[in-house]
Order: C-alpha cells, then sequence, then structure tokens
C-alpha cells in the first residue's frame, strides 16, 4: 500500500493556516509563537502515526518509534517547519510532514523497522531571524560556535531568551547529542527551489550533493554629513562604498563563475537612514555558493580585494564577519543506489542533480551518510509566497522516499 495523500495533503494545508500572510505566505520565524504553536500541531501528527515525540532544549520535535534490533544504528528522517518572514507553504514542510507519513504508512502497513527511526523537525533552519541557521541540526551533531546563544534579532532578543520565551531551556553542554555510528543515514525530501525538474519536465530528483554556502557580513563606516552642503570629492559616504562593492561582486560571479556558482547580498542596513544625511554606516550580508570548493575559493578571495579596494577609494574602514562557512558535501553512494533502484520500479526515471541551497542534510553529513529526494516546484520559486509544487509531485517524492526508508529500516540495503 502506498502513501496516504490525502492525509498528507491535509496535514500541509492545516499547517499553512499557521502563520498565514496573504492568500498562500507564511511567516513563522524561528522560537517565535506561530513556530510554537506548529511544533503543537505536528507533535500530535508524530504520536498519531505512533512515533514518541518530545521537543528538546534546541526547539528540535523529535519523534521516534523503537527497531526490533535495537543495537543497529539509527534511520533518520526530517527537514524543518519555520520559515522565512516572506514564506512558502512547502519549503521544509513538504520533506518534515512526508517523513511522518512516511512512518504513519508503515504503521498503516503492519510494518515494523528492524532500525530504530527518529524523525526530526529542525528548529531554525532559516536563520532569518538570528541571521545564523540550521541552529537545531547544528545542535544535535555537535557544530555550534561560540556565542550562538547571545546573537540577537532585528528587535534586540537573543536566541537564548526566544528559546525561553518558546518554552525550552537551552543547555550547550547537551550538544553533540549524536556521534559518528550513531546514524545508518539521513533521509531528506524537499522542494528543488529551483528550476531544472520543471525544465526537464520531472516531478522527482535525487540530489547528488549540497554546494558548500559562505555567509558574510560586511560593515562599511565613513563619516556622515549635510547632504547639501558636503562637496562630492570630500565625502567617505559607505552607501556608495557598499553600492560598488555589491555591484562587482554581482560582476564577478556572472564573469568567472562556474554553472554553478551564486552570489547574493540579501539584507542590507544603513545608518543613519535619512534622506539629507550623507550615509555613515553600511552593513550588508553577502552569500557564495559553490559545488566546487576550489573555485569558490578564488572567488572568495577576488571578493575581499573588491572589499578593500572599495573602502580605500571612498576612505572607509571596514570588518568582515563570517557567519556560516561549509564545504560542498555529497550525498551516500550507497543510498543514491537504494534510491534509483526504487525510481525505476516507480518508472519516475528521476535525473540525478545537485543542490545550490543548503539543507539540514548538509550539517548531518558530518555525523552520518544521507540521501536528498527534490520535488519540482513550480518555475523553481521558493522563499516567496508565490512557492508552489503540486501534491500529484510530492505524493511522487513521498513514495519514493518510503520506499527508500523501508529498504532502510529493514536492513535491506543490498
Amino acid at each position: 500500500m502506498g502513501i496516504n495523500r490525502d492525509r498528507l495533503q491535509s496535514h500541509l494545508e492545516e499547517l499553512a493556516k499557521i502563520g498565514k500572510i496573504g492568500d498562500t505566505g507564511v511567516c513563522r520565524l524561528a522560537h517565535s509563537k506561530e513556530d510554537r504553536k506548529a511544533v503543537e500541531v505536528v507533535k500530535g501528527w508524530m504520536e498519531a502515526a505512533g512515533l514518541k515525540a518530545r521537543i528538546d532544549g534546541f526547539g528540535n520535535l523529535i519523534g521516534r518509534i523503537d527497531g526490533s534490533e535495537k543495537d543497529k544504528p539509527i534511520l533518520m528522517l526530517g527537514s524543518h517547519i519555520d520559515s522565512q518572514p516572506y514564506g512558502g507553504r512547502f519549503d521544509g514542510t513538504a520533506g518534515a510532514l512526508g517523513a511522518i507519513e512516511v512512518v504513519h504508512t508503515m504503521k498503516d502497513n503492519g510494518i515494523t523497522p528492524k532500525r530504530t527511526i527518529e524523525v526530526i523537525c529542525f528548529s531554525d533552519e532559516e536563520g532569518s531571524r538570528f541571521n545564523k541557521g540550521v541552529f537545531g541540526v547544528r545542535a544535535l551533531a555537535g557544530l555550534l560556535e561560540e556565542g550562538e546563544l547571545e546573537r540577537k534579532d532585528k528587535n534586540g532578543m537573543t536566541r537564548k531568551e526566544a528559546l525561553k520565551e518558546f518554552g525550552v531551556e537551552p543547555d550547550l553542554t547537551e550538544s553533540p547529542v549524536y556521534k559518528n555510528g550513531d546514524i545508518e543515514a539521513f533521509l531528506e525530501l524537499h522542494i528543488e527551489q529551483g528550476p531544472v525538474l520543471e525544465s526537464k519536465n520531472k516531478p522527482v530528483g535525487i540530489v547528488s550533493g549540497i554546494s558548500g554556502p559562505i555567509w558574510l557580513t560586511v560593515t562599511l563606516e565613513g563619516f556622515a554629513g549635510h547632504a547639501g552642503s558636503v562637496p562630492m570629492p570630500l565625502r567617505q559616504d559607505a552607501m556608495v562604498g557598499a553600492s560598488e562593492i555589491i555591484t562587482k561582486f554581482d560582476h564577478l560571479i556572472k564573469e568567472e563563475g562556474q554553472e554553478t556558482t551564486v552570489g547574493t547580498v540579501g539584507s542590507v542596513q544603513v545608518f543613519p537612514n535619512s534622506r539629507n544625511i550623507i550615509p555613515e554606516k553600511v552593513e550588508f550580508t553577502m552569500d557564495l555558493r559553490d559545488i566546487d570548493l576550489e573555485h569558490r575559493t578564488m572567488l572568495e578571495k577576488k571578493l575581499y580585494t573588491i572589499i578593500e579596494e572599495a573602502a580605500s577609494t571612498y576612505k572607509l574602514t571596514y570588518t568582515i564577519t563570517e557567519d556560516t562557512r561549509s564545504e560542498p558535501r555529497y550525498c551516500a553512494d550507497w543510498i543514491k543506489a537504494i534510491m534509483s533502484e526504487e525510481d525505476k520500479k516507480l518508472g519516475y526515471e528521476s535525473p540525478v542533480l545537485m543542490s545550490g541551497p543548503f539543507h539540514d542534510a548538509l550539517f548531518m553529513s558530518y555525523i552520518s551518510d544521507y540521501g536528498m529526494i527534490f520535488v519540482r516546484c513550480e518555475k523553481g520559486i521558493s522563499h516567496n509566497p508565490l512557492e508552489f509544487a503540486e501534491m500529484d509531485d510530492i505524493e511522487k517524492g513521498v513514495q519514493l522516499l518510503y520506499q527508500t526508508a523501508v529498504r532502510i529500516a529493514m536492513d535491506e540495503e543490498g
């Protein structure tokens, strides 16, 4: 028996109502009241699927069903249910709720797994609130950094305060929770967030690996002055310097990047932010990604030169803060082989493709083999209320996830 499409669709539609903005948008920021409400609802669905569910001190929602052979390394499935401030209904949720559906379908089919299975909705994958994401998965894997709980959101609330408001007591001494050897495999389904599957007219794809992201925050400081009285040659305009860096960064990626290279400046803060004052301080984020680590390193060095030269030209001081750095990580061949075999049985003929966006799976790869399944999304749109995936495609992806999970859970990997 296949997965229960109606149940999965109902869960997706119900979850989309929590933090709903407009007709199709979602705003469920990490550790917020909306996030907590969503976690409680999804916790109930985990329990209905036969999972024992709990919320840990990092805000992760974890469901567990014991296998008949408890000494075996576990199978882990999951994704996230937090969203961007202007997000869509399927980013993360298709994989998180799809993972619960996998276990529920196993229960419906009377399957008792040999391996213990855990389903996790990781906290703060998105990173939009505290400008550093994948918090929950990094806590589980022992990859948190100094000062994580002291990071502040735009309202000045620290992550530690937000987690307490969410209802948990964070304790960094509990990290890591898992070590190498504890987990046989981690599987994550996710909407593609890109146009490749749609261009190939395929509902599902098997992921080969995830690009490594670098997140930087650049701060430029000049000197404020009256917009009407300070001559142009005498200005120390931080906005002009930022504009030059951003433009040259864009040209660098387009002219010297590969097909898999992307670069983005997604957030800019200006001080004092007045129309008739020369900007004294500009802070902006920079996001550089590539599946080719050597090429990314070369572009990163050129980016630093661009920043240094612009600061010198406009007589500015600058600082560069590194928020995230991850190397590209590749999916396990043996998991991709199982996915391909099950894909063939289903008749999908799914293509193999890489992931530009990073996911919780990227950080799980440091403690476990992992595999990912992508589901087609309309026009590749994501992090936007217009984000959309057909239920037919989600059903196909979750069915492939189910058959792959059953193979691994029953220790039928050969």
